[in-house]
Parts: structure tokens; sequence; C-alpha cells
């Protein structure tokens, strides 16, 4: 009999699709697998329309929002909705299959809202995590105003709320204590480990280059605060003053600032030497990545960032590629040997950092290594799940 047979647990996520979400995805199906009756809450999103389906044995619950905010009205209307939906399919679950745990995954800080009434019912709460909202506020309104004690506020209740909370990375961990006021022996780190079962190792596809000698790779989301404005300007400074003018980037990803970057793109006479993807299936997403000769990571440098795992980091080391980074605390302990690191916010020794590397193809293949045997001895999934584990052992006995 498998060690969690019988329990019934609801997962719920408000800013992207399951199972378009891989940290929510693969934390589901390890559920799964130790026997849990898993369901998923989330928004719909491009390509995961149909409000419900069974994938894998996992029931995902799917509502549609009005849009995507990105401005203080926007995310008032848009957390409105999602917590409305949140409630009433939480319910829906309740009845249809029952529920022991909920587990909350962030952003936003609201989500206990929807899941406190369930309490009486004797569903425990989980807070998986996932960003830091407070920082966030503070990357894209830049000032500790009514929003930002708001935003701690929010933090804190759920904190309080959640019996058990699991932390991406040491950094969150010391939040959840500090500012949470949990204990530490209720705070788990899981981090966001990649599968490789799924970042598979391909050929390159070459005509992803556009007849140029090298590529660059971006993935992840593009945002106000994932900084492609500074890679924009490290390419056009590569193109105007260091003579480089055989390299193209390929940023696969979509977000609220897609549009804004593609026409600062044009504005910087780029148009011809950036191919923006949007949101693109998995062999896509490989194909394009399996083809850059090196994977960068242009997020700023600020309060939020510094302290959060980015994802796309460890996904890139799991393909082979050597990355070009800021100098960022948690970015750095991801990748160590795996990057070179420009200093905090400095496009033009990005792009000096970028230049040095596609110079030196045996350095780009020790750091490709490097990434993948760091992945594969430490960071994948196979061992980060043993943590859920532990944090849902610990839930089970509360």
């Amino acid at each position: 009999m498998k060690e969690f047979a019988g329990k019934k647990i609801l997962i719920c996520v408000e800013n992207l699709p399951s199972p378009f979400d891989r940290r929510v995805w693969q934390e589901a199906t390890a559920l799964r697998d130790k026997g849990a009756t898993v369901s998923i809450i989330c928004p719909t999103g491009k390509g995961y329309e149909k409000k419900f389906e069974i994938i894998d044995d996992i029931a995902i619950y799917r509502y549609k929002l009005p849009y995507e905010a990105d401005d203080t009205k926007g995310y008032l209307i848009e957390y409105s909705a999602a917590l409305w939906n949140q409630f009433c399919l939480t319910w829906k679950v309740l009845i249809k299959t029952g529920i022991d745990i909920i587990h909350l995954c962030n952003p936003p800080d609201l989500l206990y809202l929807a899941a406190l009434p369930f309490k009486i019912f004797g569903c425990k709460l989980l807070f998986d995590h996932h960003d830091i909202n407070p920082e966030l506020y503070l990357a894209k309104f830049g000032k500790k105003d009514f929003g930002y004690k708001l935003m701690l506020f929010f933090e804190k209740r759920t904190f309080r709320n959640a019996k058990i909370c699991i932390a991406t990375n040491e950094s969150y961990k010391k939040i959840a204590i500090e500012r949470g006021g949990k204990k530490p022996q209720d705070v788990f780190v899981v981090r966001s480990g990649p599968c490789l079962e799924r970042l598979k190792i391909i050929s390159p596809k070459i005509e992803l280059k556009k007849k140029k000698d090298y590529a660059l790779g971006y993935l992840g989301v593009i945002g106000k605060q994932e900084g492609l404005e500074y890679l924009i300007n490290a390419l056009k400074y590569m193109k105007e003053k260091m003579n480089t003018n055989n390299v193209h980037l390929i940023c696969v990803g979509g977000g609220t600032e897609l549009e804004n970057i593609k026409a600062y793109a044009k504005k910087c006479g780029l148009s011809e030497d950036v191919t923006f993807t949007g949101r693109i299936p998995d062999n896509e997403m490989l194909e394009a990545l399996n083809t850059a000769d090196i994977c960068i990571n242009p997020d700023e440098y600020n309060e939020m960032n510094d302290k959060s795992t980015m994802n796309k980091i460890m996904e890139y080391m799991a393909l082979k590629k050597p990355i070009v980074q800021f100098d960022l605390t948690e970015g750095k302990f991801s990748a160590q040997k795996a990057s070179l690191y420009a200093k905090k916010n400095d496009y033009i020794d990005l792009a000096k950092k970028i230049v040095e590397l596609l110079a030196d193809p045996q350095k780009r293949k020790e750091m490709g290594e490097f990434g993948y045997n760091r992945v594969k001895n430490v960071l994948q999934w196979k061992f980060e799940k043993e943590n859920l584990y532990n944090a849902y052992r610990r839930i089970f006995k509360k």
C-alpha cells in the first residue's frame, strides 16, 4: 500500500494553468505517485482552455480570468475573480472527492481567504511559497507605501494560517521564520529541481540561428522585473561597440511585457536579430534551447530576484548550457561554475561576458558539463521531491 493512500489533496494556483506550471505539476504527480488523490484548481491559459479534465489521474478544475493584470486596478479585478472561482471550485472538489490538505501556491498571498472557510471541515492549509510578494511589489513600483505594507500583511496572514510551509530556497525559508513567524521544523525547502526525463538533450536546429554563427537562448516569463531590456541593450552593445554581428537571440516565453519588449528590440534596430516565440510547446522549447550556444538569465538585481531561485537557470543546466547572468545570491547558488556573473544591472558587462564566452568553446563545454552534473547529482527533481514528502509527512501528523 502506498504511503499517502486515502489522502485527498487539493492544490490551488492562481498565476499559471496546469500542467503548464512545471513546479506545480511535478508536485502533483509526486504526491499522486505516493497514492494520494490529487486535484488542482487553476486558471485557463493558451492550450489549456478546458474547464475540467483528468490528466494522468489528476483532476484539473480551471476557471477563466478577465485578463492578465499589469496595474493596480487590473490586479484588483483579477484577484477578486480568482478568489471567487477558487472558493466555488473548492466547494466542488470537497463535495466530489473530499479534501484533507489544501496546498496553496502564491502569488498572490490572498488565496488563504478562499481556503479559510474549509478549515471547519478539517482541511489543513499548506503554503507553497513561490514568490516573495512584498519584494515583488518593490520591484514593480519602487516604494514602501500602503500597498507594500498590505503585501506584508497578507503574507503574514498566509504564514499564520498554514500549518506547514514549503520554501523554494534557504532565503525564502529565512523569510518564513523571521517575517512569517514559522517554526524552523515547520518549513521545508523544496527546490524546483528540473526533471531530466522532460528536459532532453537533442540535436540543435540550425535554422533557428537565422544564418548567424551563434545563438543565445532565453526561457521564462517576460514581465517588468525579468530584465529583458538589459539583454536587448547588451545585444545592441555587442553589435555597435564590439563588432559582434554573428549572434541571434531566441526568447522563449510570454507575459505582460512581451509586446513592449518586441517594440523595444525594434526601436534598437534588432528586429532581425531576435526571435520572440511566445509560449510554445515543450518540443519547440527544447529545440530552441538545445540550439543555443549560451543561455542568458538577465533578471535584474532587486530584493526579490536576489532571494529567488529561477527555474530557468537549472533548466539551462539540465541541457548542458553555459550561462551568463547578473551576480545574484540564489542564482549563484544554483549555477555555481556553470555561469559567468556580470556586474549587477550592468548591460555592458553582460555583453562582455557573453562575448568572452562565445570566444571560448572549451570553457563553454566545461561549464555545461559542470551544470549538467550538478543537476544530475544534486538538484534534479527526484532528490527534491523527498523534501516534499517530508513536508506532507509532518502535516499529516499535525
